[in-house]
Parts: structure tokens; sequence; C-alpha cells
């Protein structure tokens, strides 16, 4: 018999819904509560990511789910990462992926301390390639497999081959050009993160709230706060509802994850994520 949680939320969640099965089995790090992924698929992207883990320290939770409460992806996906403090505390090198197939959409965020390995750019070019075109399709299994296993090959430095086959060189004064663009981006992005109060480069988002849809779109109450001095304020974002969202800067308050599983359960070290990543609608 199904718990009551989940009987209640399944097939329609918020981020507090989704059962971590991390915090059960640290081998574990695919949440498919409604039975979207294979199991044979879940098996080998569980692998493919607690070898990431292994090997570089980072923390990745992939989500299939059916459908988010309000239809927003990206939000979902934040407050999984903030919520269970996905990644290593002060390194915030945490990654969510989730799928939503009613909402047909696709969402990476990633831990502020993550998007000099994994861009927005990136995360997208990995999504139209890679996975938009199965999900267009139904096949939910082969897209999500092919994502994460390109994911772990852009962060563990092995997709040369891949890269090669796309003719980069053809295109290497356009990624200089994009790659001076992101190394001034970033340096404007420092500068968004300094508190005007106390002067320290901690002034980040925090959290992120819906507070009005009209039409196509929606206005969003962004919170700021300084992590040193306890500084905040509010921003009220307008934009349109099928964008894709950068959350703007900085990273909120990640939570501890706990063993919940016995000795054989995982944590999560307590990262904190900014407006890294990137979505897609299919």
């Amino acid at each position: 018999m199904l718990s009551p949680v989940i009987s209640l939320f399944a097939g329609v969640y918020s981020a507090e819904d989704v059962p971590m099965v991390h915090l059960q089995d640290k081998n574990r790090y695919v949440c498919n509560p409604d039975n979207i992924l294979s199991s044979d698929s879940v098996y080998v992207m569980d692998t493919m990511l607690a070898n990431l883990e292994a090997t570089t320290g980072i923390e990745v939770v992939v989500v299939a789910v059916e459908q988010v409460k309000n239809g927003d992806c990206y939000d979902f996906a934040f407050n999984i990462g903030n919520g269970q403090g996905v990644g290593k505390k002060k390194i915030n090198n945490g990654l969510v992926i989730v799928l939503s197939t009613k909402d047909r959409c696709v969402q990476f965020v990633t831990g502020y301390g993550l998007e000099e390995f994994l861009p927005d750019a990136i995360c997208k070019r990995i999504q139209v390639q890679s996975m938009n075109d199965a999900f267009a399709e139904g096949r939910w299994s082969d897209g999500m497999t092919a994502g994460v296993r390109r994911v772990c090959g852009v962060l563990t430095g092995t997709m040369d081959a891949e890269l090669e086959e796309e003719g980069l060189m053809d295109y290497l004064p356009t990624l200089i050009f994009v790659i001076v663009l992101i190394a001034f981006l970033m340096w404007m992005e420092r500068r968004k993160r300094k508190c005007p109060v106390c002067g320290k480069y901690t002034y980040n988002q925090t959290h992120s709230k819906v507070i009005k849809r009209s039409g196509r779109y929606i206005d969003r109450l962004i919170t700021y706060e300084c992590l040193n001095c306890g500084y905040k304020t509010n921003k009220k974002v307008h934009q349109y509802k099928d964008s894709d969202y950068s959350g703007g800067f900085g990273g909120g308050y990640g939570g501890f994850g706990g063993s919940h599983g016995g000795f054989s359960g995982g944590s999560f070290g307590g990262g904190s994520f900014g407006g890294g990543g990137a979505g897609s609608r299919f």
C-alpha cells in the first residue's frame, strides 16, 4: 500500500514531495516515483552517477515525474537542489536534472560552484543534441540516459571524440568569443554578489517564488540575502512563461540530507544553488 503522501501527490509533485532515494541508499541518484524510466536505465544512470561522485565529488539528483506543481520545472529543480543541499558545502558542486512528461519540459539546475565546468550553453546543448528528440517521441529512458551519460562525459573530460565529430575546430573563433564573453559575464556576476552593506561577495539568491500568472507571463519574487551579514532584499521579476529562467545569481542555503535508511543510507553535502543551468520544452 502506498504511503499517504505518495498517494496524495502521485503524478503531480512539489519539490518536497519527491522521495530522495539517495537518503535510503547511497548508491542511488535517480528518483523515479511514477516509474517513467525503466529499471535498467535507472540502474545504468545510478552506476554512472555513483562513479561520477566517487571520482569528482559532484553530487547529482535526477528526477522523472509526470507533472510538477504549477508546471514550473525551474522552481521545482531549484527547490530540490536547495532544499536537499545537493552538492558539497562551500564548493556547491551539485546538479539537479528534472524531466516532467506532462509539462513537456527538461530542466538542469547547477550549483554555482559547478557553473564553470557545466555552463548554461553546454546544458542547453546536451538537451538539444541528446535528449529532446527522444523525449518528443516518448522515449523517456533513452533520452535521460543519453543526457546523463553526456553530462558525466563533460564533467570527467571524456567528451573529446564527440566534440571532434561536431567539427569544433571549425567554430574556434566563435568559441574563443564565447569564452571571453562568459568570462566577462562571470566577472559581472561576481560584482552582483557584492553585498551593499558589508562589501563581501556573499550576496546571493536564496528563494524564488511565483506570485502572479497572467496569460503567458509570470511574476516571481526573488529573495537575495547576504550570507555574511544577513542583509536581505526582495526583487520582482516579470518574465515570459516558457523562457529559460536564469534566476540571477548566487545560491541559497543548502539543507543537509540525512541518513534515513540504516547504515546504507546516503546524504547530501549541504550545497547551495544559483541561477545556472538551462531548460527545454519538447
